[in-house]
Formats: C-alpha cells, structure tokens, sequence
C-alpha cells in the first residue's frame, strides 16, 4: 500500500497496480555501420569490402567526435547492422552472416549487434501475445495539425499516411462557380522560410494483411536503439547472445537482435549515428517526420534524461535531436 506525507490529502492504492517500467543500460552511441537490401549481399563478398572500406573512415571519425564528457569517463559505444529479411530473403544466416562480419574485419571493423528488419515489424518473441512493435508505434502516433487545419483528414492509423504539414486541398468546386477556389501549394508546418514538405507511406494493405514501408520500419529501429521502446512497461528487443554453434538455416529462427561482441557496450544508447548509402537520406528524413510525432511514454524518456545527466552527459529534449547520419559518398 502506499500513503501520502504528513500534511497532504491521504490517499492510498495498491502498488501492485502501478505498472512497472523497466530500464535498460545505455551506451553514450549506437554506431550503425551499415543497412544492406538482399539484392547487395548478392553481389557477393567484394561489394561487403567496399561497403566496409568506404565505412571505415566515417566511423573512426564518428568515434572521435563524441563528446564532450567529463573528465575521467570514457565513451560506451557499441556498434550494430541491420539486415533487410523482412522485404525479401534471398540467402540463409547461415549463408550471409559469415561473410558479412568476415568483411567487415577486413576493414577493421567489428559489429557488435546484428539486428533482422523484421524484428521492426513482428512481435517481440521474448513477450509471447505481445503487438508487434510497428503496431505499437503506429498507435503512438500524434499527428501535428497544421494551422488551419480542419480535421477532415482522416487518421494517420486509417490512411497509412503521416505528414510534416498541410497538404494541398483536394476537393475543388468548379473555378466558374468559385472564384476563391484557387491552387494552394503544400505547407510545412515548422517551415524557415519556404518548405520542405514530406507526405510519408507508412503501410500499405488492409489491416489484417499490411505491410510496412521502409521509413517506418526505419523509425522502429531508431527508437529501439535509443531505448525508447517498452511493452507494457517491459523492455523490448533485448539483444540475445550468439548460439556458439553458428547461425542458423533460417531467419525467423535467428533472434531479432544477436549480441556477437560479449563485452559489447549496452546496444540502447543516449544517441545514434548511422553510416549509410546515400540511397537512404529520403528514407532517414521520413524517419525524421515520424520521430517528431511519436508519443513516448514519459516515465521511458525520464529514465533516459536522469541517467544521462547523472553522468554529466545531458541529452536533447527532442528526440529527433539524438539522432545522427552519415551519407558518404560513393557507399
């Protein structure tokens, strides 16, 4: 049971009720090194060479620039891939895996925690009955109502589609009958000066048979990686320590996130960085869109500013801001 302190309304309920939410360690970075399509890893081993080669030097970069922190402490920083097997699967674990982390060494690099796409998108397997985690974002969503808006948009949970602004009216009246029915261009909402507005697809089919777009998947991954994510309190896509006997012939049975470093640094992090083909900067901005208007919990987002600012490392207060990338040329 639990009571107020002297001097305030008593009141009491059972603790029991409360709901639980659990926290996660944090590493200062997640550093991802890298987000490959199947049809790439069919190109065979020299294109992972010079996916890696190309990374090498942007990572070592990346490490160096973070901070400042204070004196005394060093940089947790763990380092992930996510591999594309929700929109196709041409190869086995078994079959790409090798390869990927034997390339990536050759570069110098290690990877820390590999992570399926699908993952993004099923129910966690550690909650048995749990939403899937592209569900249970979907309903976090807030859509930001431009100035004059009307409401007579449909909701994003209806359409599949989120924007950052107003788009241009769609229904019309004939032009001889309504002289004030004229072209009205599309609007950011938070525009500097003149806009760049994005209308995003986040799924496409009907609900009992959807599939998820790319930017939202990508979106689910961004907030997983900052530990942003729970499930009815619980912690989600808990990494799981590689099976010494390899990978296996299948991707549904390969954990959604794979610890293959094991003293890695924590794989939710404070921030992240993303190394990426260039190909995906439209897909991060439409990641950036929704992240602006997903409705975290904020007992989630407390744990995070109180754990970073115990270790001298205070965090932006959007989350958008603990975001980073880097596109370089010729990835």
């Amino acid at each position: 049971m639990k009571g107020s302190l002297p001097g305030e309304e008593t009141s009491f309920h059972e603790t029991s009720a409360e709901p639980h939410t659990a926290s996660v360690p944090f590493s200062h970075l997640s550093l991802e090194l890298g987000h490959l399509y199947m049809e790439d890893f069919a190109e065979g081993p020299d294109r992972l060479r010079r996916h890696f080669a190309a990374v090498r030097p942007w990572a070592d970069a990346v490490r160096a620039g973070l901070g400042p922190l204070p004196e005394g402490r060093r940089p947790r920083i763990s380092t992930c891939f996510l591999v594309d097997d929700y929109f196709s699967r041409l190869a086995t674990p078994a079959e790409l895996v090798p390869p990927l982390l034997a390339a990536a060494r050759e570069a110098g690099l290690t990877i820390d925690y590999l992570a399926r796409e699908s993952g993004c998108a099923a129910p966690d397997p550690a909650h048995p009955g749990s939403a899937p985690l592209a569900e249970s974002v979907l309903h976090r969503l807030v859509e930001s109502p431009p100035p004059g808006s009307t409401g007579f948009r449909p909701p994003v949970g209806r359409t599949g589609w989120l924007t950052n602004g107003r788009r241009t009216p769609s229904r019309r009246t004939s032009a001889a009958l309504d002289a004030s029915d004229v072209w009205q261009p599309p609007s950011e909402t938070l525009a500097r000066g003149h806009s760049v507005f994005m209308d995003v697809e986040l799924f496409s089919g009907t609900e009992e048979d959807r599939t998820w777009s790319c930017a939202f998947l990508a979106s689910v991954w961004q907030l997983a990686r900052l530990g942003l994510l729970r499930d009815n309190g619980r912690a989600v896509l808990i990494p799981v320590a590689q099976d010494p006997g390899g990978f296996p012939a299948d991707w549904d049975a390969l954990p959604p996130v794979v610890q293959l470093t094991p003293d890695a640094a924590p794989f939710t992090a404070y921030g992240t960085c993303s190394v990426l083909p260039g190909r995906f900067l439209p897909v991060e901005h439409a990641v950036r869109v929704v992240l602006d208007q997903v409705q975290l919990e904020p007992d989630v987002l407390e744990q995070a500013a109180r754990r970073s600012a115990a270790e001298g490392y205070p965090l932006p207060a959007g989350v958008v801001e603990r975001t980073s990338y880097v596109f370089p040329p010729g990835l």
